[in-house]
């Protein structure tokens, strides 16, 4: 029984490992950051978020913030003490559920008159990608590696 469970725990914990190989990291706004007068549904509309990807916001500290609302904070602006306000310059945010993400800056008027607001829908997983992108070499690696720790283990199944 100790057996089958430490490889239940094994498996888990190679597929966390793969899972976490294959986040993306957004920069917000690309080369322009989180900045004013940017349009960025724009920049969300090629763009697919998952669970374990992260958002990179670039901007000058006391200059800009990060603020994570709700739907209305978001469509209205609306700022207060209880959102979480990220500060730093350089916040990144991994995207933790999947769902409606908003996010606003909280300085002067930047959300509603100068259009410093992103919201996404991040999707619950990455699907397996296809043999002809890019990412073969990293997903070919990672079940390698996979493999190659399976062939030195006896696996104990039930």
């Amino acid at each position: 029984m100790a057996a089958s469970c430490s490889t239940i725990v094994f498996i888990m914990t190679v597929f966390a490992l793969a899972t976490s190989i294959s986040a993306t990291e957004y920069i917000v706004g690309d080369q322009n950051g989180w900045s004013l007068d940017f349009d960025y549904q724009t920049w969300t509309k090629d763009k697919v978020f998952y669970v374990g990807d992260k958002l990179v916001f670039n901007y000058a500290p006391g200059v800009h913030n990060v603020m994570k609302v709700d739907g209305t904070a978001f469509q209205q602006c609306i700022t207060s003490s209880s959102n979480g306000t990220l500060t730093s310059g350089r916040d990144i945010i991994t995207l933790q559920t999947p769902g409606r993400k908003w996010y606003i800056c909280g300085f002067g008027k930047h959300c509603e008159l100068r259009n410093m607001k992103l919201a996404i829908t991040v999707q619950a997983m990455s699907p397996a990608p296809s043999p002809s992108t890019s990412s073969t070499l990293s997903v070919s690696t990672t079940y390698g590696f996979v493999v190659a720790l399976f062939s030195g283990l006896p696996l104990f199944l039930v």
